[in-house]
């Protein structure tokens, strides 16, 4: 009786961990997939996404994080299929970490980083010893950098590109004190800045609109994108040509120029 007990514990216990251990492993259901997205502007263009890929026969789950790590560590343990809401750098950065086989399969939006102040209201009036706000997290202290760059105000050393720091500044000709800060308090601690650069998501949080409130503003060409990523195995699976198609569509392209005003940038 033992035996038998033991036996059907443990067949209770293998059915558990297969439940709980997600969809990896073999194609994705053609009729549903799951998707992780950070909430805010990720989760307001997916809804819409959904309405327009539930005309194509597919149903689209909507699973929002609150930070940037966890929509990747369930797409890897299969918590989710997909995931939407991240660049190619930090892609490509939390593949090199993780060992993680993750693919992008879709460019969808660029949010642009900005440089926003309450003290100017051009890149020209930045004067000599200025404190210069940026994100401490290697991806975006990188694109802050490059942001700088691109409005004149530093020059970078040659060759250094996805993982400058404030080290590899090789001309600063007005001086500038550059200020590392969580990407999530910059926006917060701006008025003891002359400037600082913001990710869209927490300029919107805090009343900033990169279209008309930005003093200088990342362009569509920039590697920042956002992408569409899944597992790799996944990536050829009829459900993720679905889900890239209904994002990338017209409908979801208005919804995006139309909710944001300039602010999100469509990249079809």
């Amino acid at each position: 009786m033992k035996n038998m007990l033991g036996v059907l514990a443990s067949g209770l216990l293998v059915l558990a961990l297969a439940a709980c251990g997600g969809n990896t492993g073999g194609a994705l259901d053609e009729k549903k997939i799951v998707v992780g997205v950070t909430s805010g502007l990720h989760e307001q263009i997916m809804e819409k996404v959904k309405g327009v890929a539930a005309k194509d026969g597919v149903e689209v789950e909507i699973k929002a994080f609150s930070d940037f790590q966890m929509p990747n560590v369930a797409l890897v343990e299969g918590e989710i299929d997909a995931n939407s809401y991240q660049t190619i750098p930090f892609l490509e950065s939390y593949k090199r970490e993780r060992n993680a086989e993750l693919t992008a399969v879709g460019e969808t939006v660029l949010n642009p980083m900005g440089m926003y102040s309450k003290k100017v209201k051009d890149i020209s009036e930045i004067k000599e010893g200025d404190k210069i706000g940026l994100p401490n997290d290697p991806t975006n202290c990188d694109r802050a950098l490059h942001l700088f760059q691109g409005a004149g105000l530093i020059k970078l050393k040659d060759g250094i590109e996805g993982e400058a720091t404030v080290l590899d500044i090789a001309d600063n000709p007005r001086k500038l004190e550059f200020v590392e800060l969580d990407a999530a308090q910059i926006a917060k601690q701006l008025d003891d800045l002359t400037a600082a650069a913001i990710n869209t998501s927490y300029a919107l949080k805090n009343n900033l609109n990169p279209g008309r409130d930005a003093i200088f503003l990342e362009q569509k060409e920039s590697k920042h994108h956002n992408v569409i990523v899944v597992r790799t195995e996944n990536k050829d699976d009829p459900v993720v040509q679905k889900l890239v198609k209904a994002y990338r569509s017209d409908e979801v392209k208005a919804f995006v120029e139309e909710t944001f005003q300039g602010s999100v940038i469509p990249l079809w």
